[in-house]
């Protein structure tokens, strides 16, 4: 009778605590069902941002091909014979390279100038360009013949040339108003202290390109990751400063 009664409470006891495991059962269940749901939501975030990246990748890279196709369209004209376009630099070849240890350019590579940059801004300033285009970067070089220090501010003063040459309100082929403007706003000087690749010829060396520089993609905002352009103040520049005084 003992075995008998201490049976049946033992199993009176077990039915007791059978709620208790089925509801934590079913909690755990529910956890790994909104687990589960998380982590798709997460998964499908990631991919859409994944997607997006991609979006504006390609949009950035169909941009600077068309922009850097566009300019080379322009090498076919024979007054713009000579120039090339590599990637998205433009190299002038003779039209813009320098004397030795001058930073002085003629009338002829002058007048070049003005005729092909405002093309150049043409292309740069059209809608289709300008989402992605960040600056054109004015490079400057020397050969090999001479000091780093001394190479480096003569690379400097060649970019300063051309500049001043664009900005030149006194030439009887000056830039207009706006296209000067563009000028000071978009193109940024740069120099090196030599070519950093083999030129054979150091002629070759002294000279000045045009580099075109392209916002980085902004996940965040779907497009190119734009800074505010600093407010240039507006004047007509008297004299080039590396002009003889």
């Amino acid at each position: 009778m003992l075995g008998i009664k201490t049976g049946k409470n033992k199993g009176a006891k077990d039915d007791g605590e059978k709620p208790f495991w089925i509801s934590f059962s079913d909690l755990m269940t529910a956890l790994m069902v909104l687990f589960l749901v998380a982590m798709a939501v997460a998964l499908m975030a990631v991919t859409e941002g994944l997607e997006q990246i991609k979006r504006i990748e390609k949009d950035r890279t169909d941009t600077i091909r068309s922009c850097v196709d566009d300019i080379r369209s322009l090498t076919s004209a024979p007054e713009f014979k000579g120039v090339v376009v590599k990637d998205s630099s433009i190299e002038f070849g003779p039209l813009a390279e320098f004397r030795h240890d001058s930073s002085d350019l003629n009338e002829i590579q002058q007048r070049f100038l003005r005729q092909f940059v405002p093309r150049v801004l043409e292309v740069a300033t059209h809608k289709s360009c300008q989402a992605w285009l960040k600056r054109v970067v004015v490079d400057g070089y020397a050969s090999q013949q001479g000091s780093y220090l001394y190479n480096l501010n003569l690379s400097f003063k060649r970019s300063q040339r051309i500049l001043c040459v664009l900005l030149d309100s006194k030439s009887a082929e000056a830039l207009d108003l706006e296209q000067r403007k563009q000028i000071r706003s978009l193109f940024f000087p740069g120099a090196s202290s030599f070519m950093s690749e083999k030129v054979l010829d150091p002629a070759q060396s002294r000279r000045v390109e045009l580099r075109l520089e392209f916002w980085e993609p902004n996940a965040e905002t779907g497009g190119a990751d734009k800074k505010d352009r600093p407010d240039i103040r507006w004047d007509e520049d008297a004299k080039c400063p590396s002009d003889p005084k």
